[in-house]
């Protein structure tokens, strides 16, 4: 029975990591913009917050931001003004004077962000993201059995670890692809104004957004 709910688990945790989102989005953007190492670096972020809160739920620390309303809400509006940065951010280099596919590529490659930064850019949008801990939190409390051990809740743990990390260092490998990253290089302007709406109507959704904690 339980080895069924913990099925049930990774299939719902599956389809909210592999969907569209803030995550995917700035993968997808670093990859194709800087090339694969800044987009496993920033994965690499993405996979430990996501590994944060997965811990987070299974050990009762969404509790806490349950009781505290002040520190969720903090959390949501950080995440939303990030996400309008990115948007922002997107968004001027959608305005910026169209180059030559390879002079953007080598001018992009001398101007690569750090793996620290990229890194750390993936960890700060996965862990102002208040619908990760709404998510895994709610997976945790109906998916798991009220019996569960620690060494289930463990196993659960590295699972959804091992999916996240699949999926997400996946995304990285897949959008960092030459023949994808030389057709963004020559739609760059439509893929960039593309990423800043996306990016803001993740921000604002998140920035009006109400959620019943």
């Amino acid at each position: 029975m339980q080895e069924i709910q913990y099925v049930l688990i990774l299939i719902g945790a599956f389809v909210a990591m592999a969907s569209p989102g803030p995550a995917t989005l700035a993968i997808a953007s670093t990859s194709m913009n800087q090339g694969r190492v800044q987009g496993l670096a920033l994965a690499s972020g993405i996979l430990t917050g996501s590994l944060f809160w997965s811990c987070s739920a299974a050990f009762g620390l969404g509790a806490v931001l349950y009781a505290n309303v002040w520190l969720f809400e903090s959390l949501r509006y950080v995440g939303a003004v990030y996400l309008l940065f990115l948007a922002y951010k997107s968004c001027r280099s959608a305005m910026t004077n169209k180059l030559d596919a390879s002079k953007m590529l080598a001018t992009l490659e001398t101007k690569q962000t750090s793996l620290r930064t990229a890194y750390f850019r993936g960890l700060a949008i996965h862990l102002t993201n208040p619908k990760a801990i709404l998510f895994l939190g709610s997976l945790f409390a109906m998916g798991m059995p009220s019996s569960v051990s620690t060494q289930g809740l463990l196993s659960v743990i590295v699972l959804l670890t091992i999916q996240s990390g699949c999926i997400n260092l996946g995304y990285a490998v897949l959008f960092s692809n030459p023949r994808i990253r030389q057709s963004y290089f020559k739609m760059k302007r439509g893929f960039d104004a593309a990423f800043a709406l996306m990016f803001g109507v993740a921000g604002i959704k998140i920035l009006l957004s109400k959620v019943n904690i």
